[in-house]
């Protein structure tokens, strides 16, 4: 189609590409509210729920760690479910975008902008 304006052709082949890539990134961010991941701690006694955005968006706690002598343990524990939920989350991320950039045929640890 564009085979007798040399460089042009391979131009428009970039900005499809271009095109797609922003398409597949748009669906990314959208898929990235709806992918879930658990982090948990002491022994699953206190769960953390995230989106792989990293966004809180639940926490389940074990009745049996209540108890007043015990309210600094289970509040570490509840701030390490969290943390670990949201490192889950990133490397969460970290894989799709991955996923991402391998169909897209860039460098293997290439990072994306987000």
């Amino acid at each position: 189609m564009l085979k007798g304006l040399g460089g042009l052709g391979d131009m428009a082949k970039m900005m499809k590409a271009a095109q797609e890539m922003q398409g597949k990134m748009a669906q990314l961010q959208a898929d990235m509210d709806t992918i879930t991941v658990e982090g948990q701690s002491g022994a699953g006694l206190v769960r953390a729920t995230a989106t792989a955005k990293g966004e809180l968006t639940g926490l389940s706690i074990d009745p049996s760690i209540f108890s007043a002598d015990d309210k600094e343990m289970v509040e570490d524990l509840i701030l390490a479910a969290i943390k670990d939920a949201q490192q889950k989350a990133g490397e969460r991320a970290a894989e799709e975008m991955a996923k991402l950039s391998e169909g897209l045929g860039l460098p293997p640890g290439m990072k994306l902008p987000f």
